[in-house]
């Protein structure tokens, strides 16, 4: 019968028969039901094999999960697919939207940096959850950003459509910040950081869907509101996530109250620890927003790329990102954090600023390169939720996404600015370069190493699980 596991029923069953030549035969079976709503399917034959051949399979999480954390981190993953698409929408729209309204690059580069103002919205959610929980504030929050992003559709100018990703984008980043903690305060020590690159997939697989709805574009000037009303689609998923999500384990341990006291020097220890990891996240947002977001500008008018031409180099340079995602975790949870986060950070911004200075195949080449290792940088997310303490882990960690977005928007300013100047966005991003250097510089001489580590060991004053 099942110990401990990702299954809800499990049972291993000898059977031992006599054999015509006097020996017996043992035929070993399995009955179970795995603990993965949804995903289930994905997992099946997977695990089949891996229970065939008797080992952990080289996919797996490093310590296992049980029951509950395996079926919190895939309701989780529905979650975060629907944040990967609304948190994509804006970039991949605005060049078209941009064009019906008759505005140019530095317009862009306005409305992009005044929507990161929505993080007010999402510190909002972030702080609210540190005092009412996380699953309360994580499906309403979901609920309110697929409903602000559908009235994207209606835009008569980019201003209409910029205010409403505003509210809609605090939203989408609040989901986001909410759904990491979350996972972490679930998954066993030595997971965290392949849990949340697995959410870091399911936000792949949720922008992806964007991009493959965005072909719709070529068919209208006004094609591109479509993408905003698609996610209407994924409120009946939203409904039957909150019917079977609990409540984090660690936030009822910790439940805020009048009595609950800080660990003695913890609050400089904190303040010490949010000062480096917003620094961190500023230098490296000035570089990655901006080649996240005027990528298909750069490809529509400065390679000439059609919609469907851009859907095509999306999906063929930044599929086998998902390699280099989910080796980030692993290799996080088993050699450490520092060291894969600096080779994201130096060598995804090499070969970045490579294509933009680069066209043909070695534009290709350079950007599916960059991305790859540049998803390394997916080891440095599981920081924020592991260096502050339950009472301050969501409001900590929407405070340093607010710093990033101050960097997300820096960037893109200055790259707007530059590229509309210089008319090469090569040697704007050349420029915006030297953030994530600086940024690696910071990983590899401040951070501390988290890996295997209890986040009570880590935040000491936190209640201990039972």
């Amino acid at each position: 019968m099942l110990d401990h596991g990702p299954f809800t029923d499990y049972e291993r069953t000898l059977t031992v028969a006599p054999a015509p030549d006097g020996r017996h035969r043992v035929t070993e079976s399995f009955t179970y039901r795995l603990a993965l709503p949804v995903w289930w399917v994905v997992f099946a034959l997977p695990v089949r094999l891996g229970l065939r051949q008797r080992r952990n399979p080289w996919w797996a999480p490093p310590h296992r999960l049980d029951a509950r954390a395996a079926r919190v981190m895939a309701l989780l993953a529905c979650v975060q697919v629907v944040d990967g698409y609304l948190g994509t929408v804006i970039s991949q729209t605005i060049t078209f939207a941009a064009d019906e309204f008759d505005r140019g690059d530095t317009a862009q580069g306005v409305t992009l940096a005044v929507i990161r103002l929505g993080v007010l919205v999402a510190l909002g959610v972030v702080f609210l959850a540190d005092r009412k929980g996380r699953r309360r504030l994580l499906l309403a929050t979901a609920t309110a950003a697929v409903l602000c992003t559908s009235l994207g559709a209606l835009s008569p100018g980019l201003w209409f459509l910029g205010g409403s990703q505003l509210v809609a984008r605090g939203l989408t980043t609040g989901m986001g910040i909410l759904i990491g903690v979350y996972a972490a305060e679930e998954l066993p020590r030595g997971s965290r950081a392949w849990g949340l690159s697995v959410l870091a997939l399911s936000a792949a697989l949720g922008a992806g869907m964007a991009v493959w709805v965005l072909p719709v574009a070529d068919l209208h000037e006004a094609g591109w509101r479509i993408v905003y009303v698609v996610p209407l689609l994924s409120l009946l998923g939203l409904a039957a996530v909150r019917r079977r999500l609990p409540e984090s384990r660690r936030f009822t341990a910790n439940a805020p109250s009048p009595a609950a006291d800080e660990a003695p020097g913890r609050t400089g220890i904190e303040g010490r620890r949010l000062l480096l990891l917003a620094a961190v996240a500023f230098l490296f947002l000035v570089f990655a927003a901006p080649a996240s977001q005027f990528q298909n500008d750069f490809l529509k008018d400065h390679r000439g790329f059609t919609a469907s031409g851009i859907t095509l180099y999306t999906i063929l340079t930044t599929t086998p990102a998902g390699v280099g995602i989910f080796l980030a975790g692993r290799l996080a949870d088993t050699r450490g954090r520092r060291g894969v986060a600096t080779v994201g950070l130096l060598g995804g911004t090499t070969f970045l600023v490579l294509s933009y200075h680069a066209s043909g195949v070695a534009m290709w080449g350079a950007h599916l390169v960059g991305v790859v290792v540049g998803s390394l940088t997916v080891a440095m997310g599981v920081y924020g939720p592991e260096l502050f303490s339950t009472r301050h882990r969501a409001r900590a960690n929407g405070l340093i996404v607010t710093l990033g977005v101050a960097g997300s928007a820096s960037g893109l300013l200055l790259v707007g600015v530059l590229a509309d100047r210089l008319g090469s966005y090569g040697h704007a991003f050349s420029i915006a370069a030297i953030g994530p250097v600086l940024a690696a510089v910071l990983v590899l001489w401040r951070f501390p190493e988290t890996a295997g580590v209890e986040l009570e060991d880590l935040n000491p004053g936190d209640a201990r699980l039972g």
